[in-house]
């Protein structure tokens, strides 16, 4: 894969992973324009490469508030710590519980299946899209409503804490898991939408749900190297095409930095849009998107 392709992917996925729009979704359709498989090993194992890069965006941007935040005592941080093991708790068996049920009626439960197969089926993509974006949508007319008749809005925050409750991260660590195996059903859109719903403030329930990316990023880029891996070392009447693991690697790499600079850009957006009060805007762009993602599937893409 040429290096304007892995640079156009991980500018894609760096403004779209911080924002509630779903980064695979648009990293999937423009890998598909660009007449690249989704499925193969070193595709997902560049997209998760990709959203280890805004991961460390993340951290860079995050960083100063969630020691604000969540490491003003040692207190706070052990509940913090509660919150984000009981969420990633629900993510791993609602992630897992899901991925064995597709790969069991979907995939027909054939030898050597993997979820990944679906990653370039748009009329999965698109529904996920739509899903997400009545979600969205949902949460920030809400949200708008509450903001417009004053400003004593619910929230959880309690006395400067800015946890969510262990109600609000199971909610928040469910949702995730949905997200896991259905790409175009947006991690960040999910968990912030629901966190709001379940009554965290909405700064809250986005610090909470870019933490949470950070503990789960580690892991799926550890499995999807294995994947590449055991693709890499198939014999080669068993393997679909030959794969270059030393380039795939590398590449992967390139995106990775790429994607962490685009994704501070997201990430500055993002929180202005936060603070005033238009994410229901993203949902009506994410249906939109659900359109397009059809539209695409139906002329052959």
């Amino acid at each position: 894969m040429s290096l304007l392709k892995v640079i156009v992917l991980a500018v894609v996925q760096g403004l779209a992973e911080l924002l509630p729009v779903s980064s695979s979704a648009h990293v999937i359709v423009a890998e598909k324009l660009m007449g690249l498989d989704p499925s193969a090993p070193q595709m997902t194992l560049l997209l998760v490469m990709l959203h280890t890069g805004t991961m460390f965006a993340v951290i860079a941007y995050f960083w100063k508030t969630w020691k604000e935040s969540y490491f003003a005592s040692k207190a706070v941080f052990q509940r913090f710590a509660v919150r984000v093991i009981w969420a990633t708790l629900l993510t791993g068996l609602i992630g897992e519980g899901i991925k064995k049920i597709l790969e069991k009626t979907l995939l027909d439960g054939a030898p050597k299946t993997e979820i990944e197969q679906l990653f370039s089926h748009l009329e999965l993509i698109a529904p996920a899209l739509a899903a997400v974006g009545i979600l969205i949508l949902v949460a920030g007319l809400i949200e708008h409503r509450q903001r417009s008749a004053g400003p004593n809005a619910i929230s959880s925050t309690q006395a400067g804490e800015h946890n969510v409750s262990m109600r609000e991260a199971a909610w928040m660590g469910v949702v995730q898991g949905l997200a896991l195996p259905f790409r175009g059903f947006s991690r960040s859109g999910s968990t912030i939408s629901i966190g709001m719903l379940t009554g965290a403030a909405k700064e809250d329930a986005e610090r909470f749900s870019f933490a949470l990316a950070v503990v789960l990023t580690p892991a799926v880029v550890g499995l999807e190297a294995l994947r590449l891996w055991k693709a890499a070392h198939l014999p080669a009447s068993a393997a679909a095409a030959p794969v270059d693991l030393h380039g795939s690697l590398l590449s992967s790499l390139l995106g990775m930095v790429f994607s962490f600079f685009s994704g501070l850009l997201a990430l500055q957006w993002l929180s202005r849009w936060l603070e005033t009060g238009r994410w229901y805007l993203f949902g009506i762009y994410c249906l939109a998107a659900s359109v397009i993602v059809y539209a695409l599937h139906a002329r052959g893409f």
